[in-house]
């Protein structure tokens, strides 16, 4: 698994002042992904990564956001981050694939000692299972009048 931060953003709000969106770009078995976290998000993973696994420094949680400068600091230092902690387990708690969205992974023995990134969700829910996948050359539910029984046996033979 590979991972880096390529980019940020800041977003405005009006419920809330502003805040910096990280972009992380997962690659994992020749996909790619990506996903946004905040910074309070980052925190609040390495709070709990800490109870179960080595983790590396996180960088600084009080910096002034607006600044340019800083925030590619911040930035290049949560990429670091999240590869240290790649680099260092031989085994990745669920929560922390959970945070990199990454969900196709066989449960590892250490994920089950540190617990969900949501601790809501339900072992069941995060299994993943095998569906029949059943395609459609047409609306099943529309036939044509003349060509009616012709769809059936189409269908028929798919299964």
């Amino acid at each position: 698994m590979e991972v880096y931060i390529p980019s940020f953003r800041y977003e405005e709000s009006d419920l809330e002042r502003g805040y910096t969106v990280f972009k992380i770009e997962v690659l994992m078995n020749g996909r790619k992904h990506f996903v946004e976290k905040r910074y309070s998000e980052f925190h609040a993973l390495h709070k709990k990564l800490k109870k179960c696994i080595k983790t590396p420094e996180i960088p600084s949680k009080h910096v002034r956001n607006w600044v340019p400068k800083v925030l590619e600091q911040r930035r290049q230092g949560l990429e670091t981050y999240l590869q240290a902690v790649i680099l260092e387990n031989e085994e990745l708690p669920k929560l922390f694939l959970d945070f990199l969205n990454v969900r196709h992974l066989p449960s590892l023995p250490k994920a089950e000692s540190c617990g969900s990134f949501d601790e809501t969700e339900s072992e069941e829910s995060s299994k993943l299972s095998h569906q029949p996948v059943l395609l459609f050359l047409r609306d099943p539910y529309v036939l044509p009048a003349a060509s009616g029984n012709q769809t059936c046996h189409l269908l028929t033979a798919l299964y």
